[in-house]
């Protein structure tokens, strides 16, 4: 088995077993694996006779897993094996994705162990272990202070009176709502927005290669009541008469979502340009013109690699207009909506210590989230229950959002733009969280 089958085993074996689909094109399918672009076919780990109905079962963390399913599976799927391969062939690759890509099998390990826990077949796994597998940290909680004054400052009410800001900021949101039911013509305009700041502030530090990447080649598309706000799925399988890739990618977005337009420039600055889509296709790039291992093709949740993409998305706007800081921005309306985006980003980690570090109960974690970082309820409910209670997203990726925008805030405060700008984005080698470490400091 080749070192590209292992891998592929590897990640598509755990996105399978955790009920994910790698090609299905809606995030209502996908899991794990967030990508599949490399034109290289797919592994037994995703076309194993047993496969399609452990994912149409919902894998380990349905309420009831197909156990027969799921052990038929794993009796001809060696998971375990193939992440041992893995860290096998990458002791001859050099030290930057070496590291890399032990990372990310720290990562899978997890996730193989916290399945095994669901299923009945192994020890609970701690919160501190799952923690660290993907944002290279230990679990601590969120400190709100910083944002909820400078909020209170802006909406012009008492820092302390946590009430009356709740009170402010539920009134901002209704103020400034986004057009929702336009949100196809609304995408379209902020997306074209913000693609020419990323030209006039980014590109510039970028290399030519990339400088003719589409950043931005998505589709918005409604969906209503979903669990959660929205979902970029990244296809990337589309070809040109040439044979170089399109770089397509579509937006599923909660049309039930209460946003202020503020907020939807943060997450259309997120989820597109520069921050997802364009990291996505940047990879693809560096892939599709050998400068990249396979590793970048096959990108993924609850990794190391996906905290940087979150810090990444976290500050694109930031990046976007060429400052640090949100007080930097030119103006106060996007700096309350950047500050209440990242309030709730420090919720998303509040919910996960809370309920895996603290055990607190569901009602009591929604209450604080709603109260402390000032999320609608909507939020509130929803990253206190279906995101923060989920065995797996709620040990391992709600904690990856603050970790992920802490980290690159950071790097940026500390490098230039013309180093940190292309570690970012692979261009000096695919790094994720822990990793990017070893770029800036050569």
């Amino acid at each position: 088995m080749t070192f590209e089958e292992a891998l592929g085993n590897a990640i598509l074996g755990i996105d399978t077993l955790w009920g994910g689909d790698v090609m299905s094109a809606s995030g209502t399918g996908r899991f794990i694996a967030d990508s599949w672009f490399s034109d290289a076919p797919l592994p037994a780990a995703y076309t194993d006779a047993a496969a399609e109905r452990v994912r149409g079962s919902g894998g380990a963390g349905a309420k009831q897993p197909d156990t027969g399913a799921i052990g038929e599976y794993l009796s001809r799927v060696d998971i375990p094996g193939a992440m041992a391969q893995v860290r096998r062939a990458a002791e001859s690759f050099d030290p930057l994705r070496r590291e890399y890509l032990d990372g990310l099998v720290v990562c899978f390990e997890t996730m193989w162990d916290l399945a095994m826990e669901m299923l009945g077949r192994g020890a609970p796994v701690p919160y501190t272990r799952c923690v660290e597998a993907s944002t290279g940290r230990p679990p601590e909680p969120s400190d709100p202070a910083a944002h909820r004054d400078r909020l209170a400052e802006l909406l012009g009410v008492p820092a302390g009176d946590l009430a009356r800001l709740l009170e402010a900021s539920d009134a901002w949101r209704k103020l400034h709502r986004a057009p929702m039911a336009s949100v196809g013509l609304l995408g379209a305009a902020v997306i074209a927005l913000f693609d020419e700041l990323t030209v006039r502030h980014m590109l510039p530090h970028l290399p030519l290669e990339l400088h003719e990447v589409p950043r931005a080649n998505i589709e918005f598309l409604p969906i209503r009541d979903a669990w959660f706000s929205g979902s970029m799925n990244y296809l990337g399988r589309k070809r040109r008469p040439n044979g170089r890739p399109e770089y397509e990618a579509t937006y599923e977005i909660n049309a039930s979502l209460e946003i202020s337009l503020p907020e939807f420039f943060q997450l259309v600055s997120h989820e597109v340009v520069p921050g997802h889509v364009t990291t996505f296709a940047y990879l693809q790039n560096l892939f599709y013109r050998g400068k990249a291992g396979f590793e970048a093709s096959v990108l993924t949740m609850n990794t190391r690699a996906a905290t940087l993409f979150e810090g990444i998305a976290n500050n694109a706007i930031l990046m976007a207009y060429g400052v640090s800081e949100p007080a930097q921005l030119p103006d106060r309306d996007l700096e309350t909506g950047v500050l209440l985006a990242l309030l709730q980003d420090d919720a998303k980690n509040q919910s996960s210590y809370l309920t895996w570090g603290e055990g607190v109960a569901q009602p009591e974690v929604a209450a604080t989230l709603r109260r402390e970082f000032l999320v609608t309820a909507e939020r509130a409910d929803k990253l206190s229950g279906a995101w923060g209670r989920h065995p797996l997203l709620g040990r391992m990726y709600l904690p990856a959002y603050r970790a992920g925008t802490r980290k690159v805030a950071d790097l940026r405060r500390v490098h230039p733009a013309d180093r940190v700008i292309p570690a970012l984005y692979g261009a000096a080698g695919v790094v994720d969280i822990v990793t990017i470490d070893r770029v800036l400091a050569g």
